[in-house]
């Protein structure tokens, strides 16, 4: 396994198994931050609508040189466009600001209550017109999952949400794999200021084992419990650490102790109470 390597998805397509998260970058931080990772080897980028960052993304995959069809691209729709009924629309603008005629892979970005599943049915739609090779959604708890399921055309073929050692979600993620869903894990270091977990002293401890930092340490326990990860950077030396995670394999002991740290806690909103 390396940057290149790839999980495929329930409808073949391939999606590289690391990504750069561009959550809360500044528009004008954006594409720099982009260039250097596809510089560093990354291959997939992962950002949002309601990020307002989509255009430094497009701006970013251009200026490196790196050809579009090598990139894999996701981005998501917005509550408020979902509320509106404006899924075409929101993806056209999208479309538009990326600077390209397609994306890898298209989200549902939070289970906005009766109005998922419709929206789901546009996201087909687009999806059979060859505009999207994949369509996914974030943030969605089994109970979501089965609401979908209920009405869709398409098993979604991600469900991108917060995983790390504090939120381990492993009842979601066997449900979810069943189904032939991936799991796409944010926030994998445990989110920002008191939550990140980078520097905790048993992540640390276990990590000075294998000569890595408490972040690489992290990157790769998710990586090996089968989760494509996201890990968001400004800063160039952390984007390459964040990629230097392919030349150890954290022990069965190791695996269990940081699962262990498991508290079912949310750094992040947490869909079931999140006013979204």
């Amino acid at each position: 396994m390396d940057i290149h390597s790839t999980i495929r998805l329930n409808n073949g397509v391939e999606i590289p198994v690391e990504a750069l998260g561009v959550f809360k970058v500044p528009q004008e931080e954006t594409a720099q931050c982009v260039r250097w990772a596809l510089e560093a080897g990354y291959r997939h980028i992962d950002t949002a609508a309601v990020y307002g960052n989509e255009r430094g993304v497009g701006q970013g995959i251009r200026d490196s040189g790196v050809p579009r069809q090598d990139v894999f691209l996701t981005t998501k729709l917005w509550n408020d466009d979902m509320r509106k009924g404006r899924v075409r629309e929101a993806f056209e603008e999208s479309l538009e600001k990326l600077g390209t005629d397609y994306v890898d892979l298209y989200l549902i970005h939070w289970p906005v209550a009766g109005v998922f599943s419709k929206c789901w049915a546009e996201m087909e739609a687009l999806q059979r017109e060859g505009r999207i090779r994949a369509i996914g959604v974030s943030n969605f708890h089994q109970y979501h999952m089965e609401e979908l399921l209920k009405t869709a055309k398409i098993v979604p073929a991600v469900n991108q949400i917060e995983l790390h050692p504090l939120l381990t979600q492993k009842p979601l993620s066997q449900y979810c794999r069943s189904l032939g869903i991936e799991i796409e894990a944010y926030k994998p270091l445990g989110g920002t200021g008191p939550h990140n977990m980078a520097g905790d002293e048993q992540i640390c401890a276990i990590a000075q084992r294998y000569g890595k930092s408490g972040a690489q340490l992290l990157l790769r326990w998710s990586l090996q419990h089968g989760n494509i990860i996201l890990p968001k950077s400004t800063h160039k030396e952390r984007i390459v650490a964040n990629a230097d995670i392919y030349d150890f394999e954290i022990t069965a002991e190791d695996m269990a102790a940081l699962d262990a740290m498991n508290r079912d806690f949310h750094t992040g909103s947490n869909p079931d109470t999140f006013d979204f």
